[in-house]
């Protein structure tokens, strides 16, 4: 299957003229085409589809979707005739699946085709949008023409130049007989850097299309994991799509933790197999195979030649040729350090040839071309030096209390991931649901965990972004009847993949029964259902609040997994607070200054509002201010280092609703 765009000059003004025409006359243009268009696609009986995508003051925009052979020059002339438009200067090039739908789209919001869905789905385009295709590495691409001298050349550098220059005088030896179809092999290739792979195919298939072996400059790159899921009508569909060009499979196979079993992806093998062979004399495929996954693929594609296109390890009288050929082409001279690694009794990889020329060749640019470098410590050293990052469950897990938070959190985390585990291994599995109720009283770190748990769930496979949507009621409902609905939907697609956070749930309803807040929880739950997979929704709160705010809501319960309290410091908590908070700041709290706000927060924790972590940090700038004011009222000269970095007693102030429930001495205010 091929998909073209033709683009052209108008030559008449007056078969589309539109400028000037009232809506009606302009709309009814648009109409006669789209009707002009479905009687000629009839006549082509799902051989071809062709379509006006856009029009311009001065140039149409045709699409075609090529199904089988044809002269497509002809068929356009034909097209342009039924729908009376003449062109001139016509500009044609293939074009991918993404950008035929895109003008198939186009196409239908101008009325020049009565709907696009349905042509996505007569030629099984809606299959290549699946979610089998978007949860893979896929992608396409279109062949660009290079003279035979420039192919040579460039294969010739690769590591698989061995295997590749010989396939390449049998691709250029002879010619096929006329209007021939079919491919006598298919390929597998091996290499592990991905830059290689995409500049093997394309030389690859610059020379199959210049002899006529492939008919479409299109190709499709698609990572099937023989572990993962399968979905065997869209892998069909794919290949359908791919009639006349070629597709290049890369599969891997996760194996550890999560994979199938070996019999489960042998099947998958065998499943893919039994494509290929269906469509071997229609499309070319090439193969990157581990070496665990060749012999399924062997045993299940026997019937089909294929040729490897792999790297011959060089002996060390080769490989130092190859280094001097490096060298050369660098321009810089070799020295016996370059040569000094290699073994007379072993063979070399071009991999490890590359990599030992680079090694030695970073050191050379550094000592001799540019020898004012040469102390320079590489980056690489330096990360040694450097302690390791801290992943973001350790944070959470080095946060001060929150014991009963912490032991939720990873059950939930267990949860999720033995969730993934069935799934992988085929294991019926209830679909998970990531939403979550965090209760607890102001400063308890609820926003702090939400954030950090987002990113442990990117950090272990769950969600696919880190980020977080933090909002409340002004963000989630609308002014007027109607906006409520669209603002939700939008927030959940900007939190599409992530954690939705949303604070001071209750407001919602609180006060505000029978409005706007009614459909806004409606639209939640409706939301919540059709992203249950990629968005965690966080509902956050006091207590007592948050607990009338979901009984109130059924549906609402039904779709919370996990309720995770956060409960009010204690007194040697709230300590530990003010000093982790210090340190970050580089300073440290005197031990009478330590005793004076153990008292502090004892006190303020009988007050309704007590405000927890948020509390000990305004205690602590604050006491910051003061001991600034203090040290500059000092002999700067005279005041140790020390001295500059420590909260003593008097920088804490008894904030005014503390000082009249003090009954103890030893605090000056």
């Amino acid at each position: 299957m091929q998909f073209y765009k033709f683009e052209g000059a108008i030559a008449s003004q007056n078969a589309i003229e539109e400028n000037g025409r009232a809506p009606q006359a302009k709309y009814s243009k648009c109409g006669e085409i789209s009707v002009r268009s479905s009687l000629y696609n009839e006549k082509l009986n799902k051989k071809a589809f062709f379509f006006i995508s856009a029009v311009s003051e001065n140039t149409v925009t045709v699409g075609a979707i090529l199904n089988g052979t044809g002269n497509i020059d002809k068929m356009l002339e034909s097209f342009l005739k039924t729908v009376k438009i003449e062109l001139e200067d016509i500009y044609s090039e293939e074009i991918t699946s993404k950008s035929i739908k895109n003008m198939l789209q186009v196409a239908d919001r101008s009325d020049y085709i009565e709907d696009h869905y349905e042509v996505f789905e007569q030629y099984e385009l809606d299959n290549l949008d699946s979610r089998f295709i978007r949860n893979s590495d896929f992608s396409e691409g279109i062949i660009e023409e290079h003279c035979k001298s420039f192919i040579y050349d460039e294969a010739k550098k690769l590591p698989i130049n061995v295997t590749f220059v010989p396939e390449l005088d049998r691709i250029y030896s002879g010619s096929a007989m006329k209007n021939a179809s079919g491919h006598p092999v298919h390929y597998i290739v091996q290499t592990d850097k991905a830059h290689n792979r995409d500049e093997i195919c394309a030389l690859l298939f610059g020379a199959l299309y210049a002899n006529g072996r492939l008919k479409s400059k299109r190709y499709t790159f698609l990572t099937v994991d023989a572990d993962d899921s399968f979905s065997i009508a869209t892998y069909d569909s794919l290949y359908k799509s791919c009639i006349g060009g070629a597709i290049v499979l890369k599969c891997v196979t996760s194996g550890g933790k999560g994979g199938k079993s070996e019999s489960d992806a042998r099947e998958v093998v065998k499943k893919m197999c039994n494509i290929m062979k269906k469509y071997r004399n229609r499309v070319l495929t090439v193969l990157f195979l581990p070496d665990k996954a060749k012999k399924a693929f062997f045993e299940n594609a026997c019937d089909i030649n294929f040729i490897e296109l792999k790297e011959e390890p060089a002996s060390a009288q080769r490989a130092k040729e190859i280094l001097k050929a490096m060298a050369r082409e660098n321009r810089v001279r070799t020295d016996k350090k370059l040569f000094a690694k290699l073994d007379p009794s072993r063979t070399y990889p071009m991999e490890e040839l590359q990599d030992l020329f680079d090694t030695w060749y970073d050191d050379k640019i550094k000592t001799v071309i540019y020898p004012q470098y040469g102390n320079m410590t590489t980056a690489e050293c330096e990360s040694a030096k450097e302690s390791p990052d801290k992943t973001s469950y350790d944070e959470l897990m080095e946060m001060v209390g929150l014991d009963e938070v912490k032991k939720i959190i990873n059950n939930a985390l267990n949860y999720f991931k033995m969730q993934k585990i069935l799934t992988r291994r085929g294991i019926k599995a209830g679909r998970p649901t990531m939403n979550m109720v965090f209760s607890g009283n102001p400063g308890t770190a609820k926003t702090s965990v939400a954030r950090l748990f987002a990113k442990i769930m990117k950090e272990n496979g769950i969600l696919k972004k880190d980020s977080i949507v933090e909002v409340g009621r002004g963000d989630l409902v609308g002014r007027y009847v109607g906006w409520t609905a669209p603002a939700i939907q939008k927030l959940f697609a900007e939190a599409e993949g992530g954690v939705l956070f949303i604070d001071e749930a209750y407001s919602l309803v609180d006060g505000h029964d029978g409005s706007f807040g009614d459909e806004a929880i409606n639209t939640i739950v409706q939301e919540m259902e059709n992203h249950r997979e990629n968005v965690a929704v966080i509902f956050a709160g006091y207590p007592e609040k948050m607990k009338y705010f979901i009984d109130k809501n059924p549906g609402l319960k039904s779709r919370i997994a996990f309720f995770v309290p956060f409960d009010d410091y204690s007194t040697n908590e709230l300590c530990d607070i003010a000093k982790l908070i210090a340190s970050k700041k580089g300073l440290n709290i005197a031990e009478e200054a330590a005793e004076k706000l153990a008292w502090i927060f004892n006190t303020a924790k009988t007050d309704n509002d007590f405000g927890n972590g948020r509390y000990v940090r305004n205690i602590i700038e604050k006491a910051e201010v003061a001991r600034a004011t203090r040290l500059l009222s000092l002999n700067m000269d005279s005041v140790t280092d020390k001295e500059l970095t420590t909260i003593c007693a008097d920088d804490i102030e008894i904030p005014p609703s503390e000082k009249k429930s003090r009954k103890t001495v030893g605090f000056s205010a």
